[in-house]
């Protein structure tokens, strides 16, 4: 990003984070509105957004509802921070009815040109009877051509006439709340969530389906994907594992206080341990966080802890720390979060922090640790609430694992 456009739009968000309320002249209307990431090859990225006269939001991705309550306005400029995500929006009023700006995330240098415009209830245009039906499970190939960037998934989808949702399961997580339309046999899907934006482009029959996916303006890569209704991934907890030569994971990272924390630690003796490695900027991990939050506030009278290691792409050591405060107070996190590298984000770099695995293959992943301190299990990825009975399993097998766990 230009560095005088990252300088100057930092000051105007310093500038206008004073407690505002916005004037006569300048104010989101409250009610529907649609917004917009433009993207290459003239595509729109479009979702979906409620306004309320306190000037709070709520975006909607099929059925995640993301609530917005940090919009400051000042003059003619519109700034919307997300929820535990670095990304922001800075917009300005063209008209009453119309806003026009970037989506920003600073730290990897981002912008994404965005527009919104009130009143528009629909996603994607409805424009033509579908001629098929992709209700079901679908094999998927990403990136097929290419060695290096390949990878399989898994598409899960429900369609009620032209209206589409669903996702993709890869091996390390999910593609978040798809939704969109099938026009004739072209489909259109997209989800935003403040952190990652994903558009899906092409076109389906009854039993193939080829086309493109976008992530933000700075990534494409075609798929294809035949109906597949017995198909499943590969097991998540055979991904990642200790190397030879190593019996124990080890680590001592900082905390918030300046404290180096370790599983040598009193409160993880004889305990339950699930290690989450992880990062604030990542909308798989917030979900995981959100069920260990949960998980964690109904069994901590047991001998039970829990540990992040959060990898950070945030440029200094203070501004990784203000996003893991961000995340720790939004969700109530009452369990350390560790700063175990920040600058980025690079799984290598992380697996150079952690060398007794094998890789690190997955922003989240979790290490299973008994109470003796052994590695009893490491699950790669997280299935979240977009992949439904995925996630509903996840939750069970969890909870059984570590029961076991608790009564050895």
């Amino acid at each position: 990003m230009n560095k005088f456009i990252t300088v100057l739009l930092v000051g105007l968000i310093l500038f206008s984070c004073k407690d505002e309320k916005p004037n006569k002249e300048t104010f989101l209307k409250s009610g529907p509105w649609k917004a917009s990431l433009l993207l290459p090859d003239n595509k729109e990225l479009p979702f979906l957004m409620e306004v309320f006269e306190d000037q709070t939001l709520k975006i909607f991705n099929a059925e995640e509802v993301i609530d917005i309550d940090e919009v400051r306005i000042k003059g003619d400029s519109v700034f919307i921070n997300f929820p535990v995500f670095e990304g922001y929006v800075a917009a300005k009023f063209e008209d009453s009815l119309t806003i026009s700006g970037s989506f920003i995330k600073e730290s990897l240098d981002r912008v994404v040109p965005f527009k919104g415009s009130y009143g528009e209830h629909d996603r994607f245009e409805i424009v033509s009877k579908p001629i098929s039906d992709i209700t079901g499970n679908w094999e998927a190939v990403f990136s097929p051509e290419n060695p290096e960037d390949r990878y399989i998934a898994k598409g899960i989808f429900k369609q009620n006439g032209n209206v589409v949702t669903g996702t993709f399961r890869t091996t390390t997580g999910d593609y978040r709340y798809l939704e969109g339309v099938l026009n004739e046999d072209k489909f259109e899907l997209s989800a935003f969530d403040g952190a990652h934006a994903f558009l899906f482009t092409g076109q389906a029959t009854d039993s193939t389906m080829s086309g493109y996916f976008y992530s933000g303006n700075h990534w494409k890569e075609p798929f294809v994907a035949k109906r597949n209704e017995q198909y499943e991934l590969p097991s998540e907890d055979s991904l990642t594992f200790i190397k030879e030569g190593y019996d124990k994971l080890e680590f001592s990272f900082p905390d918030a206080k300046g404290n180096q924390v370790s599983l040598n630690d009193e409160r993880f003796k004889g305990k339950v341990t699930m290690v989450q490695i992880m990062g604030t900027w990542c909308p798989n991990c917030m979900d995981e966080t959100k069920y260990y939050v949960d998980y964690y506030a109904k069994n901590k009278d047991k001998d039970i802890e829990f540990v992040a290691l959060a990898f950070e792409y945030a440029k200094t050591s203070e501004k990784a720390f203000k996003s893991i405060e961000r995340l720790r107070s939004k969700l109530k996190v009452e369990y350390p979060i560790l700063l175990a590298q920040f600058g980025t984000s690079n799984k290598e770099k992380a697996q150079e922090k952690l060398p007794m695995l094998n890789h690190v293959l997955s922003y989240p992943t979790t290490v299973f640790i008994d109470k003796k301190g052994d590695v009893r299990k490491i699950h790669t990825g997280f299935n979240g609430p977009a992949t439904g009975q995925k996630y509903i399993d996840y939750k069970n097998e969890f909870e059984s694992f570590v029961n076991q766990l608790l009564k050895e």
